[in-house]
């Protein structure tokens, strides 16, 4: 999995705080339902253990993206042709300018300018240079976009 330095920041953070915080937040509220009594029909001590459950598999999710994790270095990929990392500057249908970057998954956020390397889209933009045609299939149909520049 492709991931920034900026990212990888990031998910470290949460994973802190998940294992500091969260962890403790819930053991409390386990050992608070404990003290309500019988645990067979204990409603708050299932939702507590269900969340649990939930935390513990997002902590393992976590600490394996972060243990796999490729560092996507800034200046460790080509301007001539899109990677992962690259950001490029393209025409849409409409003629107007916009600006991506590949990320990996895990970043992935179109609304602020980060697209998937595993995405239709950033699948389609993978290996192109400027001035090249991309077309990829979009929802509503075929979409194409001509690549001003990467960097």
């Amino acid at each position: 999995m492709y991931i920034t330095k900026e990212g990888l920041v990031k998910l470290k953070e949460e994973y802190s705080q998940l294992v500091n915080m969260e962890r403790k937040k819930i053991a409390e509220r386990i050992q608070e339902a404990k003290e309500l009594g019988d645990l067979s029909e204990n409603a708050e001590y299932a939702a507590a253990k269900e969340e649990q459950s939930f935390l513990e598999m997002k902590i393992a999710e976590l600490d394996n993206i972060i243990k796999n994790a490729s560092i996507i270095e800034e200046n460790n990929h080509s301007t001539n042709v899109v990677s992962v990392g690259s950001t490029i500057t393209f025409l849409d249908s409409n003629g107007q300018s916009r600006e991506y970057t590949i990320v990996g998954s895990q970043e992935a956020n179109p609304s602020l300018g980060k697209i998937s390397n595993e995405s239709p889209l950033g699948r389609a933009f993978l290996g192109k240079k400027a001035g090249d045609t991309v077309e990829f299939q979009a929802p509503k149909g075929p979409v194409s976009f001509t690549i001003e520049k990467i960097k």
